[in-house]
């Protein structure tokens, strides 16, 4: 069976560009050939501000939208995260579905993609894999850095410059790895 992997749309804000640039990660993930690529768009999920009453740790969650966030996320092996920047920081929204939960991000592996202006949304990517690594999500190193997003879309569309490509490829691969490596440890 393929590892699966989730290409997670971050942004959940009205009038967002995060799904063209998913659009793209994922034709990019179901090409590499070494996943069963799933597109998820954290805003379909409507999480309000944490609202569970017990901790994620117990894994008794009340309310339906966690329930389908937690199956949504336990059913991966590997994440990638299309994110842009904040005021210098992750988007709130990923702060709050990372939250969520606990046991079910255990020993998986993300890549993260980024988008933004000239610094291309590398400060969320930092903080992103910090808030990761304490649910035990292991980030692999390559990533992809969007400079100057804006410049790439037209009517909707993410028109990926060529010199993303050996970045996008370096994450895949990586991801690949990393997802397989890890995936006895959540045998046990």
């Amino acid at each position: 069976m393929p590892l699966k992997l989730n290409v997670i749309t971050v942004s959940t804000r009205p009038g967002r560009i995060g799904p063209a640039v998913a659009k793209w990660v994922h034709e990019k993930a179901a090409a590499h050939g070494g996943f069963a690529v799933e597109a998820v768009d954290l805003a379909s999920f409507d999480l309000p501000i944490y609202d569970e009453p017990k901790h994620p740790r117990f894994k008794d969650y009340s309310h339906d939208h966690t329930k389908a966030w937690s199956k949504s996320v336990e059913g991966a092996d590997a994440f990638v995260f299309v994110s842009p920047e904040y005021n210098y920081f992750a988007p709130p929204g990923f702060v709050n579905a990372v939250d969520y939960l606990f046991h079910e991000w255990s020993y998986k592996a993300a890549g993260i993609v980024t988008y933004g202006g000239p610094l291309s949304g590398a400060r969320a990517a930092q903080m992103e894999k910090l808030l990761l690594t304490t649910v035990k999500v292991m980030t692999v190193p390559e990533g992809v850095s969007i400079p100057m997003v804006g410049s790439h879309i037209k009517d909707g569309v993410f028109a990926a410059p060529d010199f993303l490509e050996p970045s996008m490829k370096a994450m895949l691969d990586e991801l690949a790895k990393w997802a397989g490596a890890l995936k006895p440890l959540r045998a046990g």
